[in-house]
């Protein structure tokens, strides 16, 4: 039994997707979650801010002795692979868990994915689909207001702000008639539903929150690396008290969270 706790980062609300899954998939296991709120969004950071930011977060996390970390982030996984990958902690990254089951839809069809303003200007999500999918057409959206309405509480799909919104953003996307979309951005998996909505019941989602979980454990797994006493631990290097509200809603239990900065 591995009793060290397995770290978690994002750059907000988005990878508490993350962690739910995480948890539902590992009860037993102990986490630390870090929320970069104070520098969040990521999405319209530049790769140089983005690769430096992506190594003071595993410095953070590793802080706790962590023996593994997802980092749950769509925009760090699209332009700090390299940083992530040199890491002495494993790190699951949510790009390529998430591209490898866009491959296996079996559905016929062109495929789509909408992150981040940064993950896709980094052309990441797009040329791993091409790869994994030869001869599949790749349409590829940003959809950066919708981290903005997840963060600010906006994620229901009768809600008006996300209605219109997910109407207007999405509207390449009915050209396309996309097989299956990637939600490249861990935050968009909050607004799967009204996402489902806009594009109907025959498109397949792939959540890349969820991926990276299932992928956190089979690496776990297959290292002997499990084991823990279901801990959790939250910090925000934002508001505590807004992130806590925020994070009550979206884990629909009580939270209690922790102020530090990845920086310090």
């Amino acid at each position: 039994m591995d009793n060290r706790p397995i770290g978690i980062f994002d750059s907000g609300l988005g990878g508490l997707t993350a962690l739910s899954a995480l948890r539902t998939l590992m009860p037993e296991e102990n986490l630390v979650y870090f929320a970069d709120t104070a520098r969040n969004p990521y999405g319209t950071r530049t790769p140089e801010q983005l690769r430096r930011m992506a190594g003071e977060n595993l410095a953070f996390l590793a802080r706790f002795g962590v023996k593994a970390v997802i980092a749950a982030c769509g925009t760090m996984s699209t332009n700090a692979l390299d940083v992530l990958g040199e890491s002495k902690i494993p790190v699951v990254n949510v790009l390529e868990p998430s591209v490898a089951a866009m491959a296996a839809v079996k559905s016929p069809g062109p495929l789509a994915v909408i992150a981040t303003d940064a993950s896709i200007r980094s052309g990441g999500y797009t040329r791993a689909l091409q790869r994994a999918c030869p001869g599949r057409k790749v349409t590829a959206l940003a959809c950066q207001e919708f981290v903005h309405l997840c963060e600010t509480g906006h994620t229901a799909p009768d809600d008006p702000l996300v209605r219109e919104a997910v109407s207007r953003c999405l509207t390449p996307l009915s050209a396309a008639k996309p097989a299956a979309l990637l939600l490249g951005c861990t935050h968009f998996g909050l607004m799967a539903d009204a996402i489902r909505s806009c594009l109907g019941a025959d498109v397949t989602l792939v959540s890349a929150a969820i991926c990276a979980a299932r992928a956190c454990r089979s690496l776990l797994e297959a290292t002997g690396l499990t084991g823990g006493s279901g801990e959790e631990v939250l910090y925000t290097s934002g508001s505590l008290q807004e992130f806590e509200e925020k994070a009550e809603h979206f884990l629909h239990r009580p939270v209690k969270a922790f102020y530090s900065s990845a920086g310090e």
